[in-house]
């Protein structure tokens, strides 16, 4: 037996009742046995399992892959939308559109396409008070460098910047802002959208609609 630790984000933490604890775990043992302890140790969580990733040592991993001894294994809800780069960056302080924008910026890069991504003031005919966002920040920028470098590896030359917000947001104030740069104009679109879709698909942040009757967290439902 072997010690692991757990860490849960957005709603499996607010089902667990925790953000991080030790466990111990047979040697060798597959994720789904780890989730299947979990459901003894959580019962809350029963039903939120089938909505959840799960991160071994910050990379996405099979139910069948064997969880290694004092690995670190987050619960990943769905996402709503540590790397030291610059480009990359989960932060708490208000974002900076030029931010990006030098970062991808080069003499050799004759299109710049932008995303800025704002919080509204409804949604699906209700109106927002605000957005909490939360995510697990080191492996959020290691994500973020990865669709960098998908769009490299896509379109020849193309740099990629993402800056995501996290905290309490009101309407109006900026949740994301991206900056895609290549030698050509049509390729900067092109790896804009793909940096903006890749986002909201694999890169664990979760953001929590706040209405005045109630809240929600976007992905998974009331």
């Amino acid at each position: 037996m072997s010690s692991v630790t757990l860490r849960y984000f957005a709603a499996a933490r607010e089902r667990a009742g925790c953000s991080e604890e030790r466990v111990l775990l047979a040697d060798g043992a597959p994720v789904r046995e780890l989730l299947q302890a979990l459901c003894t140790l959580h019962p809350a969580l029963v039903p939120l399992l089938p909505h959840l990733r799960v991160a071994v040592n910050q990379e996405f991993s099979s139910l069948d892959a064997k969880v290694p001894a004092g690995a670190e294994v987050a619960l990943i809800p769905p996402v709503a939308g540590g790397s030291g780069d610059p480009a990359f960056l989960v932060t708490d302080a208000p974002l900076s559109l030029d931010a990006v924008v030098r970062a991808v910026s080069g003499k050799g890069q004759g299109g710049v396409v932008t995303f800025s991504g704002a919080v509204r003031d409804a949604t699906s005919g209700k109106s927002v008070v605000r957005l909490e966002y939360e995510a697990y920040a080191p492996m959020a920028e290691k994500k973020l460098a990865e669709i960098a470098s998908e769009a490299a590896a896509q379109w020849p030359g193309a740099r990629v910047a993402i800056h995501h917000r996290v905290g309490v947001l009101s309407p109006g104030e900026l949740a994301v802002v991206i900056a895609a740069s290549t030698p050509h104009r049509a390729e900067a679109f092109a790896a804009c959208r793909h940096a903006i879709e890749r986002l909201k698909a694999d890169v664990p942040i979760w953001k929590k609609e706040v209405y005045a009757d109630g809240a929600v967290w976007v992905g998974l439902g009331p």
